[in-house]
């Protein structure tokens, strides 16, 4: 393993094949909820996966029966009243949306369980979306009581057209991995068993492939995201203006309610 990724804590990596980086994300017993450490370390890892001339391709998945459940909740208690967290992980959730874009490498996530929040944006902006028949894609913003911003202001309306994009992200409507798949939210959808091997075939194919093709290629085609960049910096500070006002406080409440005693991934956000 390269020394760059000798230090991450929730991120877990290993080389399933030559020049193909599998990431993990793991925090054990919260169905992967991305806490202020997993939330660091997802902004800068495709950072380091760009200058890796190891690497030809990459696959993101949960640990697991999940592959994220979403923000932390003590990660949200801290940002609805501390200005600092607030700032800082506003700023990290930019810099997420545009380090994967930016990324060089083609990037293949493997969705199963509940995927929710910063890991939903490894997620669906990967180059290749799989996600399992099953699995559960939540935008879980208006259920904590903020806008739906962050990438799903971009993402979601590019992918499945404004009125599912309304639909889904003002309701906070779950999105089965099947419904996923026909609607254009995600490029395939495998029974659970399959998922894994899916991911690797298709990352092997990446591997395989011209680096300077695809790179360019992909460089290309997420210009249309690059393009929405305005839209997405306007809806991200409407996101976070609402962490400040009493919605979210209610909103966060709430949901810890849902999570007790048992951390359930059918509320997951």
């Amino acid at each position: 393993m390269s020394d760059r990724y000798a230090d991450y804590k929730r991120l877990k990596f290993d080389w399933p094949e030559e020049r193909i980086l599998r990431i993990t994300m793991d925090n054990p017993g919260r169905l992967n909820s991305a806490d202020a450490v997993m939330h660091g370390e997802l902004v800068r890892v495709w950072r380091d996966i760009d200058a890796d001339p190891q690497v030809n391709a990459v696959i993101i998945r949960g640990a697991g029966e999940a592959f994220s459940s979403g923000g932390d909740l003590d990660l949200v208690k801290e940002m609805t009243e501390d200005f600092g967290t607030l700032t800082r992980v506003w700023k990290e959730a930019r810099d997420l949306v545009y380090n994967i874009i930016n990324c060089s490498k083609p990037l293949v996530s493997a969705m199963q369980g509940p995927a929710v929040g910063a890991g939903l944006v490894a997620g669906l902006l990967a180059d290749i979306s799989i996600a399992s028949r099953t699995a559960r894609i939540i935008d879980g913003h208006t259920r904590l009581g903020v806008a739906a911003g962050d990438h799903a202001a971009i993402v979601w309306p590019l992918l499945c057209g404004m009125a599912k994009a309304k639909y889904y992200l003002m309701l906070c409507e779950a999105v089965s991995g099947e419904e996923a798949e026909r609607i254009g939210l995600v490029s395939l959808c495998v029974e659970e068993a399959d998922l894994q091997e899916k991911a690797l075939e298709v990352a092997r194919k990446l591997a395989k492939g011209s680096p300077s093709a695809l790179r360019w290629t992909k460089y290309a085609l997420n210009n249309w995201f690059r393009m929405a960049g305005p839209t997405f910096d306007t809806s991200l500070a409407l996101e976070f203006m609402g962490f400040t006002g009493p919605d979210a406080r209610e909103g966060l409440a709430s949901l810890k309610e849902k999570r007790r005693p048992n951390f359930d991934p059918n509320s997951a956000v």
